[in-house]
Parts: C-alpha cells; structure tokens; sequence
C-alpha cells in the first residue's frame, strides 16, 4: 500500500501529533511538500502532505486560516503539518479551529523533526510499495509462463483471473470466445462480442476500457486488449475487474498479452515476443530501472546492456517541413543505403525499421525496436552496424531529395535524433537527448543529427522560429512605436548598450551621444516596457528579442 497519514503518524522516528482530523488520517499521501506560499494551491496537484512553518501567514487569524485551510483541501491537499519551535512555539488555535471545521487532518511537527526526514520517509514508503508491485509482477509473469506452459490458454487464464481476482476471456478473429475463467465469465465475456469487434477494426497493437451492458450485475471495469503482430489483431483478451488495476496487476495483464501472442500466433511468435519484451526493456530502462531491465532482457537483449549503447527516435513530418539544409553533414552514404532509400515504399518508418534490423542480423548484433506511437524507437550498440546504417540510410534519403524537394509530392519525410553514446543507468538522459537532436533536426533541416552535433555552430539559428519572432515583436513593439515618432533611438540605445555590458562609456560613444542622455534613454526603455534592466533575465530577452528581429530583417 502507499503511504498514509496514519502510517507517517505511526513512524517512530517522526513524532507527529494530530491535531485535527483524525478520522481522515487512512488516505494516502501521493508526496510531501514544503512550501511557505500564503497561496500555495496553484503548485498542488492533489493528494500531497503540505509541511508549513507559518512563515508567511497570519496564523492568529481565524478569517485567513479558514481562506487558507479551506483552499488547500479544495486542492486535494490530504494533510497539513506545521513545525512548531520555529516561527510558533507552538499550533496557533486559528489554525487548529480551520482544520476542524473543515476536516483537514492536521499535524505537529516538532522541533527535532526536520521537514526533510518526513520527505524521506514519503520517498521511502512509496519506493517500497512500487517494489513490492515489481516484485509480485514479475512473479505473477513467473506463474502465467508456468502455466502457459503446461495448461495451455485456459490455464493461463485461469491463473490471470486470480492475479487481478477477477476474470479472463479470450476471443478468436471473428470475436467468439474460446476460453474463459472462471467458467461462470462465459455468459459476461459474450456480452462484449460487439467491442471485441470494433477493436478489431483498430491498428493493432490495440486496448479499449468498457463497462456492462447496463444491468445492474455487470458493473464489473473490463479491459480489451489486441492480440497479435501484424496490423489486423488476430485474437483478443478480455479482463474483468470490480477496480481499476494496479501496478502488479498490471504487469501480469502484460504479461500474459505477450504468452497469449506466442501461444496463438505461432508463425510470428518470435517477433510479436520480441518486440514486447522489448517495449518492456526499453519501459523499464526510461524508468531508472536497468537491474529490471537486465531481467527480463535475459539472452535476447542482454549483451545490449553491457556495452555503451545509442537510442535513436525517428518520426516522419510534412514533406514542406523539411529543408535540405545547406550545412548538412558531407557524409557518404553506402551502396545498400542508397538502395533502400530508392526502395522506400510510402512508409519511412517501416523502411528504416527494416534497414536497422536487417543490418544487425548481418553482422550478428542485438538491436532494440520499439514502434511508439507515430515514432519509431532503436536502442542500438554504440559504433554497430544498425547505428552506421541508420545514419547512411538518412543521409542517402537526404541525397535523393536535394534533387527532388522542388517537385516533392504530399508524402511524409524522415526525420531522425541520435544520442550520445550511455550505459543503462543514463538511458533516460539518452532518450531526452535524442528527442532533443529530433527537434534539432527538424528546425535546421536536416534528416539526421546526432547529440554530438548540437553543441556545434551557434544559437541563433534556433531563434528563426515565428513563436520566438512574434514575442520578440511583442517585447520590442512599444520602442519601436516609440522611435516611429522622431523623440529618440531607443532601439539602437538598447542595442549598444547591451552589446557594451552596460558599460555607459564606451556604449554612448558607439552611439555618437552623451552618457547622461544614454542613462536617460534606458530609464525611459524601462519606463515604456515596464521592465528593470537590473534584471539579467530582463538583459537576457530583450537581447534575444533583439537579435531575433535582426535575424528577420
């Protein structure tokens, strides 16, 4: 279970006393939060622990504390716990009254407790509770494969029906049901022959949440869930629960997705294994988890995990969004790769999906393929062969468009991000610099940028952006005005002003003026943007703004 407020209370370690709403200590705490906001509630997402010292509230006040209290329980905020020793030695009644009356359970933290053990011990609590949901996962997967094994689909059901205690059905291509359990399902899952086929007319993979059929015995939450590797699912599970599913329960639905895929599409289990374990590894990898990760990769994919290794995230964009640009990289891209890129049959990611396995089943080395959405994911040796291909295939694509982007039709174009090269424990960075260099990519132009490669060249480029343009005109708009009317230049004060550090001296002589009628200039630039130069993110912008427009000029 996650952690409550009657498990922090009870922390032998924490001291607390409650003070107020004791019948309302059994809910759980998503978080502990420190924050002396006199409105800390557009910061609250619900269902944390908010610690206070009254720093900056009127504690006494029985009209404010009732304003505050009532608004952080309106924010779902589950506890209040104040220090006291700090700014009060002790709880204020106002305080203690608000919470009553509004029943927001409230706690004293004494003075020996600091704020951040209480943190620790939310951050721990909630740790273990996602462990013991791994863990009974993976046990529930251990079970389910033992009972694939020997009992076949109906035994796999069975046994899933009692990890989410509820039940299982599974439905052939057409939607008729072949098994379930328990048995007494049958007359339930047939019910939902109807769902089971508009599932089917979705690309699989495919999953779908319904309720009953309206009577009041089917008030069950039932789960639907493709079954199969190619783009038509071939079968379908059902589960029924009377909740929502937790994490164990979770990975034991998943699990028995990726047996059910093997036991009832036998010429492409392989794959249809592959790819989920896969998906898994990669989940589990962006999760901080690479022991996990190790895990279930096992021989298919854990010699990937030994070395430094690159993810690479494709995605296809407009035709028109593309610029071959002039500065692209001059790399020479080899025979098989300007094959494929001439071969390319209307679906870029399916192409580079099949240029990436295939050049790793040539040279013998695992390779990581999870589609994603309208993207394609690769975790891919650093230096293998399925990186270089990807970046030769690009590269030929880009070759083969310089010569056609002018009468370049209406299809969709690659794009591609690669990160620098990582071990499991940084595959989360990895995955964010390789969404980074994508965004990159398709800014600049280009089909193919590596990590590497955005620390080269300048800033400015990135700032030819009409989002970026538009509030550069919005920022400098009123000096521009300003100017129009003959009573000064202070866009071109601004401009060497900044350019010279603020240094009055040399920026008036740049400008040909007086430094006293420089300062003037600048008091009324802040006086018309109503902004202080003092500040240097304020210095910052109205640079950027300033070079931004000149960019458009």
């Amino acid at each position: 279970m996650p952690p409550t407020l009657a498990s922090l209370v009870h922390h032998s370690a924490l001291k607390l006393t409650v003070r107020a709403g004791e019948d309302r200590l059994d809910v759980p705490v998503r978080w502990a939060h420190v924050s002396e906001l006199a409105d800390p509630v557009p910061y609250m997402e619900g269902g944390e622990l908010l610690l206070i010292t009254a720093l900056q509230l009127d504690a006494e006040d029985p009209e404010a504390m009732r304003r505050y209290v009532k608004r952080l329980a309106g924010a779902g905020v589950v506890g209040l716990g104040f220090a006291v020793g700090v700014n009060y030695d002790e709880i204020p009644g106002a305080l203690v009254e608000a919470a009553r009356d509004e029943g927001l359970p409230l706690l004293e933290v004494p003075r020996r407790t600091p704020f951040l053990a209480i943190s620790k011990a939310v951050s721990a609590e909630i740790a273990a509770d996602q462990y013991r949901s791994v863990t009974a996962g993976f046990a529930a997967q251990r079970e389910l494969t033992k009972q694939a094994l020997t009992g076949g689909p109906e035994g796999l059901l069975a046994a899933l029906a009692s990890q989410v205690d509820g039940w299982a059905a599974l439905y052939d291509a057409s939607g008729a049901v072949v098994a379930t359990a328990p048995e007494w399902a049958g007359r339930r899952a047939a019910r939902l022959t109807a769902d089971v086929e508009r599932l089917r007319e979705r690309p699989a993979p495919a999953s779908s949440v319904v309720g009953g059929s309206g009577t009041s015995d089917n008030d069950d939450r039932v789960e639907l869930h493709s079954l199969g590797t190619g783009r038509r699912p071939r079968s379908a599970l059902a589960v029924g629960t009377a909740a929502a599913l937790g994490t164990a329960e979770r990975y034991a639905v998943h699990s028995a997705i990726a047996l059910l895929t093997l036991t009832t599409e036998r010429s492409r289990s392989l794959q249809a294994a592959e790819q989920r374990i896969g998906a898994a590894v990669l989940r589990m990898l962006l999760a901080g988890e690479p022991e996990h990760a190790r895990t279930v990769a096992g021989d298919l994919y854990g010699g990937l995990l030994d070395a430094p290794f690159r993810l690479i995230v494709a995605e296809t964009v407009a035709v028109s969004s593309v610029r071959i640009a002039a500065d692209a990289p001059t790399r020479v891209p080899s025979a098989a790769a300007l094959a494929a890129a001439a071969d390319i049959d209307g679906d870029p990611l399916a192409a580079l999906t099949e240029v990436v396995e295939s050049a790793a089943a040539r040279s013998g080395e695992a390779v990581l393929v999870v589609p994603e959405r309208k993207r394609l994911v690769v975790l891919a040796a650093d230096g293998g062969a399925a990186v270089t291909a990807c970046g030769e295939y690009a590269v030929a694509l880009e070759a083969a468009r310089t010569h056609e982007q002018a009468g370049a039709g209406d299809e969709d174009e690659l794009v591609v991000g690669v990160s620098a090269p990582v071990g499991p424990i940084a595959a989360a960075a990895a995955y964010k610099q390789a969404e980074q260099a994508l965004s990159v990519a398709r800014r600049r132009g280009r089909m193919y940028v590596e990590h590497e490669q955005l620390a080269s060249g300048s800033v400015l480029p990135l700032l030819a952006d009409d989002a970026v343009r538009a509030f550069a005109d919005g920022l400098l708009r009123p000096l521009y005005e300003h100017d129009a009317t003959g009573r000064g230049d202070l866009v071109a004060s601004l401009r060497a002003w900044l350019s010279r550090h603020g240094q009055w001296d040399a920026a008036a002589a740049d400008l040909g003026v007086h430094r006293h009628t420089l300062r003037y200039r600048m008091r009324r630039v802040e006086e018309i943007l109503g902004r202080s130069l003092d500040d240097p993110d304020v210095r910052m912008e109205l640079w950027l703004a300033l070079k931004a427009t000149a960019s458009a000029e």
